[in-house]
């Protein structure tokens, strides 16, 4: 255990957000996403739901303020203006941990597609449909770097 790091958050895992350079995306997957066939490294959080492995990830990892869409998630499929309850809890986290982001929305195909190109997929335990998230990361600012 580290003070300050988010006890959710596996030494690899600490590993990959900080390799992660500005404009890199990692995918926070549910237990029914295909992670394991989309391409990237995938990163196991066995018993972690995605809400919580988003807070997590977002208590240290800026999202990017450079483009107009940081953050998105899976559309519902045959009912793309439906919002789950796991979806309206990303989008609390987001406001919460990283300011005024609107989750934006992909169809299921264009999520993969872009799950395909991230950093990284980390595969949580999370059993509610569409708990998928993707997440863009911004600039750490000099400011926020500690300096001893």
């Amino acid at each position: 255990m580290l003070k300050g790091i988010h006890p959710v958050l596996s030494p690899d895992l600490l590993l990959a957000i900080a390799r992660m350079g500005h404009g890199d995306e990692i995918v926070i997957a549910d237990a029914n996403f295909p992670s394991s066939s989309m391409g990237p490294e995938v990163i196991r959080a066995d018993g972690v739901t995605a809400t919580v492995m988003a807070e997590a990830i977002l208590t240290h990892l800026p999202l990017d303020t450079f483009v107009p869409e940081a953050a998105w998630r899976m559309e519902v499929v045959g009912d793309p203006k439906a919002v789950p309850e796991v979806c309206t809890e990303f989008q609390n986290i987001v406001n919460a941990r990283a300011g005024d982001y609107p989750i934006a929305t992909l169809e299921r195909f264009a999520f993969y597609e872009r799950s395909r190109k991230a950093a990284y997929i980390v595969a949580t335990t999370e059993f509610r449909l569409y708990g998928n998230l993707i997440l863009k990361k911004g600039v750490v600012h000099p400011h926020e770097v500690f300096t001893g």
